[in-house]
């Protein structure tokens, strides 16, 4: 140790190396998740793959891809968005002023109410089916809507407190057994698919089995992370009202967050329904030989969307996801502690991450749905033209894949700090701005435009949502953001004309080893190039990310002092 050194100086490289710990363990947590979350987007992909050979793009996957939409989007709004959002900055406060035993109260509490919540909403979502399925042609294409959103209502209960359990572990540094989760989905659902499906005589049949399983699937992501959460020592307080106040306090800064944090959902449900109730019956269902003017899809486009809104939600999930669910939990401690350099640092960290993540992953995208689809998809009632529907839609949401995941980071900084009015104000306009979108393209585009609009309004998201923030946190370095959305768009664009070239000269054949090769040769490559590159441009960050336990020069060269 050179005692010559400057106090000063020490003291600035300890505090570097603090940094350089904290920064480490925030991309331990993500590395855990992400891995996880792949292997589940994974999973999802081959889920996906079979529900596409069974079905096809028509009425029954309409009808599912509408149906489960519903409970989908309740689950992420209630569970896994705003009340997770709402509770867990109450949940960390408690925890760090009262102590652990206080926080268990808290956490039953919401659990009660929650499922008390729930199991009424259900009912009255129950009822309401049950009345408009009197009403109409049995046979008709609302009848199975109608029957398969009622079966799948109740696994909006198991799934919601399932999400509130999750948040819980996730305040106390557990992140695995949560991302866990959509894995066992997965699975019970491909059980469906390929061990009960087949066996059955038609495809209502089918469809209505894999919506069982889904259920199953609901039933074990409840008892996990219960189970885990009673291992950390959790025990049910039969004391349902304590904590009734904040349970209460929490609820009423839900509304806002549920706005907030529901936009690009609530952009993508907007886009199915216009694609199921504008589209041309087909089939069994088509009854008119000249459909209105007011038909102005495809039979097939909610279901392309589904397909679409699955693969841009790939990249979405892995990575996007699961740094806002790293991210989060620590913001809401800065903002406790009123640490507001850190908070800061994390919120700039996260950005350049969406950056040099999402860019390349957005326009790796859009250059190759076509490859993607025929890939993933084309097998079975699966045929070329719905393979090509379904490329259109991913190329059109893969767009704004960069900008859905920089949403995510940005409401997570606002709900940090306890603001959740700016993201509504937000919200609203975008909200607008995609209906609108909605009606000039469909007239040009057709069912690329519902995608192109929910992409755009994501991007003016992030416009004003990165505007409005400094206000509250406190001045970005955008400096450093700016740097490395040129080092990553020079990145990206390498790795881009790379994908061109390959595509050119990698044989178009109708068989599934080229089709593999189309997609497995460019991604591979377009992988190691961009990685290249980024540490010859000196994109640290995504570096840093793929480094598992190894120091920084910060941290070797404080270890010396």
């Amino acid at each position: 140790m050179d005692n010559s050194a400057p106090p000063g100086s020490v003291r600035e490289n300890q505090s570097q190396v603090v940094a350089a710990d904290h920064t480490r363990g925030l991309f331990a947590g993500l590395r855990i998740v992400s891995l996880l979350t792949l292997l589940s987007r994974v999973l999802g992909m081959v889920r996906d793959i079979g529900m596409a050979t069974l079905f096809g793009n028509g009425p029954i996957m309409d009808s599912f891809s509408v149906a489960f939409k519903l409970p989908n989007l309740t689950r992420r709004l209630l569970g896994e968005g705003a009340l997770s959002t709402a509770f867990l900055p109450t949940y960390i406060r408690e925890l760090e002023q009262n102590g652990r035993e206080a926080s268990w109260k808290l956490v039953t509490a919401v659990l009660f109410w929650l499922m008390v919540f729930s199991v009424m909403l259900v009912s009255v979502g129950e009822a309401m089916l049950i009345l408009l399925s009197q009403w109409g042609n049995a046979e008709s294409e609302a009848q199975l809507l109608y029957w398969l959103t009622g079966l799948l209502l109740p696994y909006l209960i198991l799934v919601c407190l399932a999400a509130q359990i999750n948040a819980t572990l996730h305040a106390l540094n557990h992140f695995s057994v949560p991302a866990f989760l959509p894995t066992i989905l997965n699975l019970s659902w491909m059980a469906g698919i390929w061990l009960v499906a087949p066996f059955l005589p038609d495809a209502p049949a089918k469809i209505t089995a894999i919506c069982i399983a889904i259920l199953a699937g609901g039933v074990v992501q409840l008892a996990l992370p219960f189970w885990k959460l009673c291992q950390m020592g959790y025990r049910p307080h039969m004391d349902w009202g304590a904590g009734f106040s904040q349970v209460r306090t929490i609820a009423q800064s839900m509304a806002p967050i549920v706005v907030g944090l529901s936009i690009t959902q609530l952009n993508t449900l907007i886009d199915s329904c216009l694609a199921w109730g504008l589209a041309k019956p087909e089939g069994v269902y088509a009854t008119q030989s000249t459909p209105p003017l007011w038909q102005i899809f495809e039979s097939g486009t909610a279901s392309a969307l589904y397909f679409g809104q699955r693969m841009y939600q790939f990249p979405l999930g892995v990575f996007g996801v699961a740094l806002g669910t790293v991210l989060y939990p620590r913001l809401s401690r800065h903002v406790e502690r009123k640490d507001d350099h850190l908070l800061r640092q994390d919120l700039l960290l996260g950005l350049q991450l969406v950056i040099g993540v999402g860019l390349p992953a957005s326009l790796g995208l859009v250059l190759m749905a076509q490859p993607l689809s025929s890939l993933l998809f084309q097998y079975g009632d699966f045929d070329q033209f719905d393979a090509l529907q379904t490329a259109e839609m991913i190329r059109f949401y893969g767009i704004g894949v960069f900008a859905f995941m920089a949403v995510l980071i940005l409401n997570r900084g606002f709900y940090a700090i306890g603001d959740t009015r700016t993201p509504v104000r937000i919200g609203v306009l975008v909200v607008i701005c995609n209906l609108l979108l909605n009606l000039a393209l469909i007239w040009w585009l057709k069912g690329r435009g519902l995608a192109l609009a929910t992409s755009l309004a994501a991007m003016i998201q992030t416009g004003f949502s990165l505007w409005l923030i400094r206000e509250k946190v406190g001045q970005i370095d955008f400096a450093k953001l700016f740097s490395t959305c040129v080092r990553a768009s020079l990145a990206t664009a390498v790795m881009s004309v790379l994908i061109l070239v390959e595509l050119q000269l990698l044989p178009s054949v109708d068989l599934f080893r080229y089709r593999l090769l189309r997609v497995l040769i460019p991604v591979v490559t377009a992988v190691v190039i961009y990685l290249q590159l980024a540490k010859i441009l000196g994109l640290h960050e995504i570096m840093t990310l793929l480094r598992a336990g190894r120091k920084t020069p910060v941290e070797s060269e404080g270890d010396e002092n």
